[in-house]
């Protein structure tokens, strides 16, 4: 077996994680931002929920679910040339960072809502029976009493929003995936696939490490109160 190297430096491989890191970054908090109220609105529209609608949450669920069953691949061949076409540019990483979110959004819904699902429904009976209004029981019991839930859903998240960004990188978007596939599959240099594969466990690692210990030390605080 022959082993070919690429000769790329540090510095590359520092730049295309950095790169990488940014576009995760940037997809994750966007979509997190628009997946949070469809989450919450999934929930409170379910038939047990504080705002029971079925044909809201029937429509909502139908829309979410072509998106998720449609490949990350697929979908996102599909959505570049509309997306570039509205924002007027085919280069650079944004058409790709836009097209992630709106991929991602669907996963981040479903997230949410199974996190708030968890919660014990007594728990909302009992702020009800209290004269809690519905918008102050999603903010004041729903979301902090699921927090730790939605944090480990977060880490889960962003381990699939970096599997995206590397399944982007193969028909331009740059990064590590893009590096891989460059470097490691077209021109086949070994070091360009192990060392792009290895800075991306790590990464998935370290965040869903971060992510547990974080969820850990608030359930610990909630618990000690």
């Amino acid at each position: 077996m022959i082993l070919a190297w690429s000769g790329l430096g540090f510095m590359e491989y520092l730049k295309q994680t950095w790169i990488t890191l940014l576009i995760v970054g940037v997809s994750t908090i966007f979509a997190y931002f628009i997946g949070i109220p469809i989450g919450i609105l999934l929930n409170v529209t379910d038939k047990n929920g504080l705002c029971k609608c079925k044909s809201v949450h029937m429509i909502l669920g139908l829309i979410i679910n072509i998106f998720r069953s449609a490949p990350f691949i697929i979908l996102l061949v599909t959505l570049l040339p509309i997306i570039r076409g509205m924002i007027g540019t085919g280069t650079g990483n944004i058409p790709f960072i836009i097209a992630l979110v709106i991929a991602s959004v669907p996963f981040v819904a479903r997230m949410v809502e199974s996190s708030l699902k968890e919660l014990d429904y007594g728990v909302i009976e009992a702020s009800t029976a209290m004269g809690a209004s519905k918008i102050k029981i999603i903010f004041s019991v729903l979301l902090p009493e699921t927090k730790i839930s939605l944090i480990v859903g977060a880490t889960i998240s962003f381990a699939t929003i970096l599997g995206y960004t590397a399944m982007a990188g193969t028909i331009g978007a740059e990064g590590l995936g893009n590096t891989a596939y460059m470097y490691g599959y077209l021109r086949n240099f070994t070091d360009a696939k192990l060392i792009c594969l290895v800075i991306l466990i790590v990464i998935v690692q370290v965040f869903q490490e971060a992510g547990i210990w974080l969820a850990k030390k608030l359930d610990h605080r909630r618990k000690g109160e």
